[in-house]
């Protein structure tokens, strides 16, 4: 299993947790609705807090609380 993505202690509303497409451990990675197919490492891990849309996501959606 991998470290807990800062999108999860943070709470983001659209953190989906983790994927595994090959169905195994070696290819784990995070998702969430702007990124369906992987956070990328400086927002999961990083010190980016994805407060404004990005050219490399899917949509519009950017960090919001869960409240």
């Amino acid at each position: 299993m991998i470290a807990e993505p800062r999108c999860s202690e943070r709470n983001c509303k659209w953190y989906l947790g983790t994927w595994q497409p090959d169905g195994t451990e070696l290819d784990e990675r995070v998702i969430c609705v702007a990124y369906p197919e992987g956070i990328p490492h400086d927002i999961a891990y990083g010190d980016d807090d994805h407060l404004e849309v990005r050219d490399d996501q899917k949509n519009e959606t950017v960090f919001e609380e869960e409240k």
